[in-house]
């Protein structure tokens, strides 16, 4: 399974967070203008800035066909290399069309409709807002997302000095672009959050809405800045606190993260917290307590999108151990909580697979890219076509393989820093030059557990088993179970002449998820057996 994300779970509004009794309302005005001063400066939007947060405000047109020049580059340069195939091939270059079209018109600020107002389920999301007319975060996580955000657009366009709603608009975007897969959002919730910050400089939800923007965009050091200057202001911000525990993770700082994670739990307990204290416990190795806290939070769980966020991550988790059968029922579990959620249905296919049920795995995977085509799921179903070997599986696989890289282009269109998914992706199945480059740039930025497998795998595959074995020995360190990491240690030890230690790994990452991935698994299996022979 990929590394887990820092995707948020839905969270409660945060202005109605508890406060000590000795907690002042509001901060004394000179010490408020002294600490803003700074936030002013950088949040202070100029008038393009306004009039593009303005336009938002005015909600994409369904019938928008403006693409921006990045997917338009990206379509253009996939359509040509579809264009080099022979006619035998012809009605798979229609399907990776279909596909590249998808991906670029995530870029285009019209075209994902707000379709929810139409469907039916629109009365709650009116109903939730608020008497001021601006719709809660809860009420967006509760409810349909595009209806919600096309109340909050009708909302602003009515009163644009709403800092609280600029806000929460830029928050939904981010929760947009997690659940659809569609990087456009990013740029419209920096500009929705920066114009809440023009006109309340310093505001607590706005700097925790650009705290998780960073993280989305796997900018770790900028999501713990913002999420830092946000709990300055107000330290029962659930948002902030969540975010800042991502970052800690994912720049590597195990034992803060658990730190952040011990003070949001006392701060503000509940889903959006338990799932993070879950992930920090289970990079220690502690499966155990990871599960114990997420069949908490599940107990917990009082909405469909909590209840599909949860038993998603306790599907994970089962099958990071290789329990399958507990996967699919808690994938199952999240599918009818909500029978859209894409890491659900990507995680059962991955589940399936693994179980021996590659036909539903392969239909299932092919769903999840003809509406979302992301690298895990790409990458997952190339891997499925390609251990099926027949010469038509083997170039279904190449156009997956393709696709991550259009992937990779109009997300960081969007502002992303793709590196990761990148160096994971060309090291088995592209440019293992390439691969080595953004592992390395991944590297200089943090130093977490999956950054260095990446270094370990992209130095191997360029043949610098040497320089990769301390990384595949940093990625294994913290206790994290992850068959993966134990797999690719495994090969680096061969390769470097270490036969006993690469037995011990590799039968390691096979007794613990042998279904951990189809070509890996095979390799892994192919290895050990050649060095029992040797022994």
């Amino acid at each position: 399974m990929p590394p887990r994300t820092t995707d948020s779970a839905p969270e409660r509004r945060d202005d109605d967070r508890p406060r000590p009794d000795n907690e002042p309302a509001t901060e004394p005005e000179a010490d408020a203008a002294a600490g803003r001063d700074g936030e002013a400066d950088e949040a202070r939007a100029d008038e393009t800035q306004a009039e593009e947060a303005q336009a938002d405000a005015e909600g994409a047109r369904p019938d928008s066909d403006s693409t921006p020049s990045a997917g338009k580059d990206v379509a253009q340069r996939v359509a040509a290399m579809r264009r080099t195939a022979d006619g035998a091939r012809r009605w798979r270059a229609a399907h990776l069309a279909g596909c590249a079209a998808l991906l670029a018109v995530a870029l285009t600020g019209g075209a994902i409709a707000f379709g929810g107002a139409g469907n039916g389920r629109a009365g709650g999301d009116v109903a939730a807002v608020s008497a001021a007319g601006a719709l809660s975060p809860g009420a967006l996580a509760r409810g349909d997302l595009d209806a919600g955000i096309a109340s909050l657009q009708k909302h602003l366009r009515a009163q644009p000095r709403d800092y609280g709603s600029w806000a929460t608009l830029g928050v939904a975007y981010v929760e947009q672009a997690r659940t659809k897969g569609d990087p456009s959002r990013y740029p419209q919730a920096e500009r929705a959050l920066k114009r809440s910050l023009e006109l309340e400089p310093g505001n607590d939800p706005a700097l925790a809405g650009r705290a998780a923007l960073a993280a989305a965009r796997h900018d770790f050091p900028g999501a713990l800045k913002y999420a830092d200057r946000a709990l300055k202001q107000n330290p029962y911000n659930e948002r902030a606190l969540c975010t800042r525990v991502d970052a800690l993770v994912e720049l590597g700082r195990y034992d803060e993260a658990e730190k952040a994670a011990d003070t949001a739990d006392t701060k503000r307990p509940g889903v959006p917290v338990f799932t993070r204290y879950a992930y920090v416990r289970e990079l220690r190795g502690d499966v155990r307590t990871a599960r114990e806290v997420l069949e908490r939070a599940l107990d917990a769980a009082d909405s469909p999108a909590d209840v599909a966020y949860v038993a998603t991550a306790l599907g994970q988790l089962a099958w990071n151990q290789g329990d399958y059968e507990a996967a699919l029922g808690h994938y199952a579990r999240a599918l009818a909580a909500d029978d859209s959620y894409l890491p659900a249905l990507e995680g059962r296919a991955r589940a399936q697979a693994a179980d021996g049920d590659r036909a539903a795995a392969v239909k299932g995977l092919e769903q999840v890219v003809a509406r979302f085509p992301l690298p895990g799921p790409l990458v997952a179903l190339g891997e499925l076509y390609e251990d099926r070997g027949a010469d038509g599986d083997r170039a279904k696989a190449g156009d997956q393989y393709a696709l991550v890289d259009a992937w990779t282009a109009l997300a960081r269109a969007g502002g992303v820093n793709a590196d990761l998914d990148s160096a994971m992706a060309a090291a088995d199945h592209g440019d293992k030059k390439e691969a080595l480059r953004a592992a390395r740039a991944e590297w200089d930025r943090r130093h977490s557990v999956h950054t260095a497998d990446a270094l370990a795998w992209a130095l191997h595959v360029n043949g610098r088993d040497e320089e990769a074995l301390p990384y595949a020995r940093r990625a294994t360190a913290t206790g994290y179970r992850n068959a993966a990491f134990l797999f690719h240690r495994g090969i680096i030890e061969r390769a470097t002449g270490d036969e006993r230690e690469a037995r011990d790994h590799l039968k390691a990452a096979l007794d613990l998820n042998p279904g951990f991935s189809p070509l890996g698994a095979r390799e892994a299996r192919t290895a050990l057996k050649d060095l029992e022979k040797n022994r």
